[in-house]
């Protein structure tokens, strides 16, 4: 057979040098056909397609039986060499994947790790684990904070109230959070078995936040004779406890004094509103394996 250069190895090629390792190990085209699942016809067309891409002869075939020529020999160790390369090569690039190295910064508004389907910790676990060279920096921050982080690059990720988008950042949906109104057990309100009505529930100094609202939460608080304000929820949650305010906080942070029977809910029919909390990035971010490991392990 007329010799000739490889140019380059293609997948073809990869292909081609499969069937023929598997045929050198079975020892005949006939052995080999289960292996492979092809029929005999189509093992010797892609023999004699590896050959002609090569430039020489692998094997003899006829009636004297399959045998490897000298040069198939060497052409099937030096395959051998390439396949283990390939797959040295396949065996790092995921153990890159799962070693993931590098920092994470992510900032959450004051009082969500109370929570209770806590995924940002379950992602933040699933992060840990794709490798101990990985630096988590958390950063406790109002909603407006975040969003400038996230612009600036400070931050990777925030965990926020979905209130009014900012241009520039791609938000998703995490939880859906109800927030009551609540006073605590030395407000006059607490041991009242009446609701009050909308004239009533005036004459109590109650919490605006000063951080943004959605429109229901806005008309819900305008309901209120707001005389205090605070920025997180934290301070209203302060302010609640000294007795002389209601406000508004998310049930499952104020579940911790309600089983204490230090507060209550008030007409938790008709006083509450519905948040919506997600995650926000920056939307001309560059690509980061961490940060699409984490978006990942949110199973949103």
């Amino acid at each position: 057979m007329k010799s000739k250069s490889l140019a380059q190895v293609t997948d073809f090629d990869l292909k081609l040098l499969r069937i023929f390792k598997t045929v050198s190990e079975c020892g005949s085209f006939t052995a080999a056909e289960s292996l492979l699942g092809i029929t005999r016809s189509a093992i010797s067309l892609n023999m004699s397609d590896l050959e002609k891409r090569l430039g020489m002869r692998l094997c003899q075939r006829g009636r004297a039986g399959f045998a490897l020529t000298d040069e198939g020999r060497e052409i099937l160790r030096h395959s051998d060499s390439m396949m283990a390369a390939i797959e040295n090569f396949r065996q790092q690039v995921n153990q890159m994947h799962k070693q993931l190295r590098g920092e994470f910064t992510i900032g959450i508004i004051n009082n969500l790790v109370t929570q209770p389907r806590m995924k940002i910790t379950h992602a933040l676990d699933a992060l840990r684990a794709s490798g101990t060279e990985i630096r988590i920096n958390i950063s406790m921050m109002t909603a407006a904070e975040i969003e400038r982080g996230l612009m600036d690059g400070r931050l990777h990720v925030g965990a926020l109230p979905l209130t009014s988008p900012v241009s520039g950042l791609d938000y998703m949906q995490l939880y859906d959070e109800k927030s009551n109104l609540y006073c605590s057990s030395q407000h006059p309100l607490f041991a009242s078995d009446a609701e009050p009505d909308d004239e009533q529930l005036l004459q109590y100094d109650a919490i605006a936040p000063s951080f943004r609202m959605t429109a229901e939460a806005i008309g819900m608080h305008q309901m209120l004779h707001c005389t205090a304000t605070a920025s997180d929820r934290e301070g209203i949650a302060f302010l609640i406890l000294t007795g002389r305010f209601i406000g508004f906080l998310p049930d499952h942070y104020a579940a911790q004094w309600v089983e204490k029977k230090l507060m209550r809910p008030v007409a938790p029919a008709r006083l509450y509103f519905n948040s919506k909390i997600g995650i926000a990035i920056r939307s001309s971010r560059r690509a980061n394996a961490i940060l699409e490991k984490f978006i990942q392990s949110l199973d949103l």
